[in-house]
């Protein structure tokens, strides 16, 4: 995903300090110093879990008085949550775990955050530098397990690198396109004595982001916006990383363009915006999919063109040119390429082509988009986002998901896992401010919700931050609520419980002849999972969510609904669990099946959708 340099929101990301005040120089551990360090770049907030080769560091921590340690129950807890909390609050999220397995636990999340460029520093513990390489207790290579899925990674062996390499990582994390840092620490330069003072001297060679986008392509741009007829503004979570989302209505209304936002830009344009046509992708809106599909130019702003939104790639927007817009140049060309190239950060990119924009309207020219948008909203008015209730009288999974949305405290942060619950979120919740929609959108990480929400909680206390997740995501992380109850980190969670791991089910259901293999989470291997299902009892998320301090409802009816969500949303004082007892058989739509054209998208089962003739106008 592309990002910017900025961070989200109202939470700008602290820098190093790299001037002014140089501070006297104190005699100190290599631990004492790691915990000064993460004091001085501004982190507030870690979470982690101690063992031997990090230990060093967790004594300093105790007397830190501007560092909060939030003690999970694993490891991958701690990534997610520090994801949570750096998706939340546009800073860094920092997460910490000792050598061998606690840094293997780590790579999940960190293989998360670097699909959807997370601003994450991690730090871990590392053997004795003399041990390194002798498959010492606990030992595990950590810094070539992440290489592939970090922006940089760093091996500290001499305790006076640590100021350096803290002030290196964070910068690097938060700048140009954000993403993980892993810095990995030897016991003994923990335990060593050294001298501390701050600023570093950052030294930096070959790392210069281009944030300023060149000013001949933002003339071209402008005039190939100016001069379509089916322009689609394609917007990616790049926008919001880059704090743009204010340029970007501006954008769009100057230029009446329809706007698309990917599943990690969710808030990043009002969805009740009259110029939003919804979300594109696999299972994305029709209109969203279709505009894509049929519009002359798309002009992509922090987005990657990544296959859950194209398609069967040689068949994606066959009659559009492209405007490609992005902080990580390696983005530009790698999927689909770019008629006119845009390096540059997000918000600097939008802010010069709302200029010239202005100056071709003002020299002429302005685009007539009156036939595009009459398509536009007769594909809307036809194929709206919809559900059936179930004939049963079952709750619908997509109406629960749609009330807690509507019933939500104003700015709530959502949260989800991954699967069905994932895309009903993303369709059902209306999202009109950036950071209030939180998912693993390109790793696809069941397991992320809770630990996600936990952290975005912790670093917005203020806000109501709900967790939708399904019964199969639940069962992966859950002991993290054990976390939030000991931690006063009050989140709430929806379990959308269908009995059934169900975006697999899904698939199985359409394109494996309804042979449920093991995705049936109700009942034993000895069933053929084709009887009904009351959802997941096995274990009972009630009972298991009161044994870890929270509070836990079960609703099961409709007319139950609002009454036990408006309890949920009472509850301030600890977490608060409600397991839902859906329909299994609801299923996600529309859907482009993988590996197709997006002209074959359908609107419902067996429903295609019929958008008229006017591709080859």
């Amino acid at each position: 995903m592309p990002m910017t340099e900025q961070a989200t929101g109202a939470h700008p990301q602290p820098r190093p300090r790299s001037g002014g005040h140089q501070s006297a120089p104190e005699h100190v551990t290599g631990a004492q110093s790691l915990i000064r360090s993460l004091e001085e770049v501004g982190a507030d907030t870690v979470f982690g879990i101690p063992g031997g080769a990090i230990l060093p560091a967790y004594d300093p921590l105790m007397d830190s008085t501007r560092v909060r340690h939030v003690l999970v129950r694993h490891e991958q807890g701690a990534g997610h949550a520090a994801t949570g909390y750096a998706q939340a609050t546009g800073r860094v999220g920092v997460c910490m775990a000792t050598s061998g397995p606690g840094a293997t636990n780590l790579v999940t999340p960190i293989a998360d955050a670097h699909m959807d460029s997370v601003p994450l520093v991690a730090i871990t513990g590392q053997v004795a530098s003399k041990a390194i390489g002798t498959d010492a207790f606990q030992e595990a290579d950590i810094v070539g397990i992440t290489m592939p899925i970090t922006k940089h990674n760093f091996l500290v062996t001499k305790a006076e690198d640590i100021p350096r390499i803290i002030a290196q990582a964070f910068h690097i994390a938060s700048t140009g396109r954000p993403g993980p840092v892993l810095v990995d620490i030897a016991k003994d330069a923990l335990q060593a004595k050294t001298t501390f003072s701050w600023p570093p001297t950052m030294d930096l060679p070959g790392y210069r982001p281009v944030t300023k986008p060149h000013a001949k392509q933002i003339r071209e741009a402008a005039k190939l916006i100016t001069g379509a007829k089916r322009p689609v503004l394609y917007v990616g979570g790049g926008v919001i990383k880059a704090g743009a989302t204010a340029e970007l209505k501006v954008l769009a209304e100057l230029t009446g363009a329809p706007v698309t936002t990917t599943l990690m830009a969710l808030g990043a344009f009002p969805d009740g915006h009259p110029l939003h046509v919804g979300m594109p992708g696999m299972h994305g809106a029709v209109t969203a999919v279709t505009a894509l599909q049929k519009a002359d130019l798309i002009v992509a702003l922090g987005a990657r063109f990544d296959d859950r939104v194209t398609g069967k790639l040689d068949s994606f927007a066959p009659y559009a040119k492209i405007v490609h817009a992005d902080i990580d140049p390696a983005e530009i060309g790698k999927n689909r390429a770019a008629d006119v190239p845009i390096v540059g950060d997000a918000r600097e990119v939008i802010a010069d082509l709302v200029q010239a924009v202005q100056k071709e309207h003002a020299e002429g020219h302005q685009g007539d988009y009156s036939a595009w948008w009459k398509d536009l909203s007769r594909w809307r008015e036809t194929y709206p986002l919809g559900y059936d209730q179930p004939e049963d009288g079952s709750l619908s999974p997509q109406q629960v998901i749609e009330r807690i949305g509507q019933l939500a405290p104003e700015g709530t942060v959502f949260a989800a896992g991954v699967g069905q619950h994932q895309m009903w979120a993303a369709h059902f919740i209306q999202y009109d401010r950036p950071a209030t929609w939180l998912n693993s959108g390109g790793a696809g990480t069941m397991g992320y919700a809770v630990p996600a929400a936990m952290g975005a909680k912790a670093g917005t206390p203020e806000k109501t931050v709900w967790a939708i997740d399904g019964d199969g995501c639940f069962q992966m992380t859950n002991q993290e609520l054990t976390t939030c109850a000991l931690n006063n980190i009050p989140i709430k969670v929806a379990i959308i419980n269908n009995g059934a791991l169900g975006m697999v089910r899904q698939w199985q259901t359409l394109f494996y002849n309804q042979r449920y293999s093991n995705t049936v989470l109700h009942s034993g291997p000895e069933a053929d999972g084709k009887q009904p299902s009351a959802g997941t009892r096995v274990p009972d998320f009630v009972k298991l969510s009161e044994a870890m301090g929270c509070y836990a409802i079960r609703c099961e009816r409709p007319e139950d609904l609002d009454k036990v969500i408006e309890e949920a949303n009472s509850i301030n004082d600890r977490p608060v669990v409600v397991d839902f007892i859906v329909h299994e058989d609801a299923m996600v739509w529309p859907m482009v099946a993988a590996g197709t054209s997006n002209d074959e998208i359908m609107a419902a089962r067996d429903v295609r959708p019929d958008f008229g003739d006017n591709e080859d106008d």
